[in-house]
């Protein structure tokens, strides 16, 4: 089948999806207000509250949900074939993550941009808002050790990309001051930084020494390293640990000064990087070579596990935290909630759909596909190594030489994950804190102890549990987890908004609709690996991911059972939006 068919009947089902369902769920449902004050301009304090142009805004709050999950995500589960897994990414962006992440952005901004986990306790009560503060808090731990170990690895295995994307944060901090301090406009700038980016980047993948290749510095992958590890484990943990000082820096900055202009220029990497694959796409004209189902992945079914291996890319909960978290307290003006939340899940939708064309036209034949996604163990390890395999493919169509589209590649990948992971903590650093206020631990509400903890936290579970890749596994090992438990926060944070919506007396169907199909599959999903696969006397003892299932299961059990009984109450209480 022809990829290019595949890509514009994704892409216009995506245009029809803003223009008209996302209009219709501003105008009728949400009811969005031109001269509501927003809590941007309400608390504004120059440093987490900063009313922030929309385009600008767009950039931090797309390549905060993007990171590598959207590509991933769609990597793998192409394993069940290509079709299965265009469905869900096409229909799941237009109706379960562009509702959901415009959802929780217009729920925050219309109350003093609390975020989800806070509004818990306003719609359902203080116990539910507690547990859901664990559940997120665990859910933001694991991500950060994922896209930790995510990057690491990516620095490891293509380090023609580490200097470009260091590159960046001075350049970022340029912008942020210039446009700040001297009223410069961002965009020029942010063009000229991406410039510089992607001209290191052809010069790095052609120039071997400024390549920054920790292994080939200790004598290659089969030399000693440091504490007894070997070079590429020393590598990988000595990335980390920069890492961990880099977001930890990153996230206790005021957003003008480094995430914001970090942001807009990614977004820019993501036009680019966009453009290079389907304009690619045009030039190379390449057929699907993987089958349309796989009737031979039997080792691990399709049904629910299709809907959790793909969540950013259709509907992830980490999403809503965004939205909510930090979005809400830079929305200038709430008629922006359409353009920055909604249109963000399609762009994200857009770049899941980019990772499925590059996987699946990558292969000479369905043969190599099929030698290559032997299982889903082999999907899982290959997966982000196909698409950056196939996207190289793609843009080979524009004449760029495949080294320098590997290293173009890997950079946004990385800065994706990058600008996700400090997002991360910071938003870590929020719950942290506001679980300090609720149990009376004022130490906790100190901005540099709640960041010391979230970073070394996920430093500590990306770094020290065993796995079959040895030395900081724990990323690997946490992937399968970290779908469900993504997409339960999906599921709950809908539940959420259907409260919220029946209270102000409005059509909830909208929301509860996906959100009845998520957490049936969620949960559906999360008991078979829980109990009958990770538990001690499972297929597949796991006792990482065993306990920390259980404990997410069972938080999320009881909110569901919480909020469902406030749902089917009689009480129609108008809740307070300046409240």
């Amino acid at each position: 089948m022809n990829a290019i068919a595949i890509a514009a009947i994704g892409l216009f089902i995506f245009i029809l999806g803003y223009r008209f369902y996302s209009k219709f769920v501003a105008e009728k449902i949400f009811r969005l207000d031109p001269n509501y004050v927003t809590p941007a301009h309400r608390f504004k304090d120059g440093v987490d509250f900063v009313p922030t142009n929309k385009f600008v805004l767009w950039g931090h709050h797309f390549t905060s949900v993007a990171g590598a999950a959207p590509i991933l995500g769609p990597a793998i589960a192409v394993y069940w074939g290509w079709l299965p897994a265009f469905i869900w990414v096409v229909l799941g962006t237009v109706f379960a993550a562009g509702v959901h992440d415009f959802g929780t952005l217009v729920l925050s901004v219309r109350n003093k941009g609390q975020s989800v986990g806070t509004l818990a306790n306003k719609l359902i009560g203080q116990r539910a808002k507690i547990l859901f503060l664990f559940i997120i808090l665990i859910l933001v731990l694991m991500l950060n050790a994922v896209f930790a170990w995510v990057i690491a690895n990516l620095f490891i295995t293509n380090p023609s990309s580490v200097l470009p994307v260091f590159i960046q944060i001075p350049l970022a901090l340029w912008i942020g001051h210039a446009v700040y301090k001297k009223n410069v406009k961002m965009l020029v700038p942010s063009i000229i930084a991406l410039a510089i980016m992607y001209f290191v980047a052809i010069v790095s993948a052609k120039v071997e020494f400024l390549q920054i290749d920790l292994v080939r510095y200790m004598g290659g992958e089969d030399a000693a390293g440091l504490f007894g590890l070997g070079a590429v484990s020393t590598a990988f943990f000595i990335w980390i640990m920069v890492l961990m000082v880099y977001v930890y820096i990153a996230s206790t900055l005021p957003v003008w000064k480094l995430l914001q202009p970090r942001d807009f220029i990614n977004s820019h990497q993501l036009i680019v990087g966009l453009a290079i694959l389907y304009l690619g796409l045009l030039f190379t004209n390449p057929e699907i070579t993987a089958p349309i189902t796989n009737p031979g992945a039997d080792d691990v079914s399709w049904f629910p596990l299709l809907f959790i291996t793909i969540a950013c890319g259709a509907i992830s909960g980490f999403h809503g935290l965004v939205s909510s978290g930090t979005s809400s307290k830079q929305l200038d003006k709430e008629t922006d909630a359409r353009f920055v939340g909604y249109s963000g899940a399609i762009g994200e939708g857009v770049l899941a759909l980019a990772a499925i064309i590059a996987v699946v036209t990558l292969f000479p034949s369905k043969e190599d596909f099929l030698a290559t996604y032997s299982s889903f163990g082999a999907a899982n390890a290959d997966g982000l190594g196909s698409f950056v395999a196939g996207a190289s493919q793609l843009a080979t169509g524009l004449g760029l030489p495949s080294d320098i589209a590997a290293t173009i590649v890997s950079i946004i990948v990385v800065s994706f994950a990058a600008t996700t992971l400090d997002s991360a903590v910071r938003l870590m650093r929020y719950i942290i804190a506001e679980l300090g206020v609720e149990y009376k631990v004022p130490a906790l509400a100190k901005t540099h102890v709640a960041t010391t903890i979230a970073v070394t936290s996920s430093a500590a579970l990306v770094l020290i549990p065993e796995g079959p890749n040895g030395f900081g596994s724990g990323g690997y090992l946490l992937w399968p987890l970290f779908g469900t438990a993504n997409q339960l926060l999906a599921g709950i944070s809908l539940l959420l908004i259907s409260i919220w919506l029946k209270r102000l007396g409005r059509n909830y169907m909208i929301t509860i609709i996906p959100m009845i199909f998520l957490l049936f599959m969620t949960l559906y999903a999360m008991i078979q690996q829980v109990i009958f696969q990770w538990s001690w006397w499972g297929s597949e003892s796991n006792t990482l991911l065993f306990v920390f299932g259980a404990i997410i299961m069972g938080f999320a059990i009881w909110i569901i059972l919480t909020a469902i009984s406030v749902l089917r109450s009689n009480d129609d209480t108008k809740i307070d939006l300046e409240d």
